[in-house]
């Protein structure tokens, strides 16, 4: 597998990619966290597997800082999922 450079949509912009994914619900992002440490979680396995010990490690230590990101935000989401509509239909436009 090749890694790439870029996202479809976002080519040299991860600015904006930041943006758009900050700007999900509380809850999406804790989601879109956990998916995320999950597949640095993988990664790191199959670099375990291939003796890239340095590369598994430090990859599972970027999953480490992910999922504990993910608790955060989760905890952040509870804070504010009172107040928050319950759907997108509910957002002002």
């Amino acid at each position: 597998m090749q890694h790439k450079t870029w996202i479809k949509n976002y080519e040299q912009d991860f600015g904006r990619l930041a943006e758009e994914v900050g700007d999900l619900r509380y809850d999406s992002l804790a989601e879109f966290l956990k998916l995320l440490a999950r597949k640095l979680c993988t990664d790191a396995g199959k670099d375990r597997d291939r003796g890239r010990r340095q590369l598994s490690e430090s990859l599972n230590e970027a999953k480490e800082g992910l999922a504990k990101a993910a608790d955060s935000i989760g905890v952040a989401w509870r804070i504010c999922e009172p107040y928050m509509p319950s759907s997108d239909e509910d957002l002002p436009v």
